[in-house]
């Protein structure tokens, strides 16, 4: 799993900002709601997923509301886990 772990964060690392994540059907990158909310996932494997938020203060938003992917250009690992 730790190869696909560093794959995730060359993934993550090479983006110049969020919304480039949403191109890649492999990474299912996604907001996560609920008591989740303000993180995102990637898939790692199987029931495995990358948890990580962005690093910004503010965290940048959209004039209608909702995180701006497209200003994300840092982000903080949360963790690696299996929560389903």
């Amino acid at each position: 799993m730790a190869r696909k772990v560093n794959q995730r964060v060359m993934d993550l690392s090479a983006a110049p900002n969020l919304s480039v994540l949403r191109t890649l059907p492999a990474l299912r990158c996604h907001e996560l709601s609920g008591e989740r909310k303000g993180t995102l996932e990637v898939d790692v494997s199987g029931n495995y997923r990358l948890i990580f938020k962005p690093d910004h203060d503010p965290v940048p938003e959209k004039d209608e509301g909702g995180l701006d992917w497209s200003r994300v250009t840092q982000i903080c690992i949360h963790s690696i886990e299996d929560y389903h």
